[in-house]
């Protein structure tokens, strides 16, 4: 992760994790440096437990600044 700005990511695949993950489903991304050195993205899943799964299941989404806001303040926190 660049910065410590909040990030989501589109789920592309769950294959293997499907109680974990919804194709087509933001998700939230905890930020971890030692994790994306090792090809693999930190994401809040379903359970609402972060995690890190390998960075291809996902695409990194930039939101604007108002959607962000909206929804990390509704408590929707996209699996959160």
């Amino acid at each position: 992760m660049k910065n410590s700005k909040t990030q989501f990511a589109l789920c592309l695949n769950n294959r293997d994790y499907p109680a974990s993950f919804e194709v087509g489903k933001l998700y939230r991304v905890i930020e971890d440096a030692d994790a994306a050195a090792e090809g693999y993205l930190r994401v809040v899943d379903e359970s609402g437990e972060d995690y890190a799964f390998a960075t291809s299941r996902f695409h990194l989404i930039e939101l604007p600044p108002k959607i962000e806001k909206e929804l990390l303040k509704s408590g929707l926190e996209l699996a959160a």
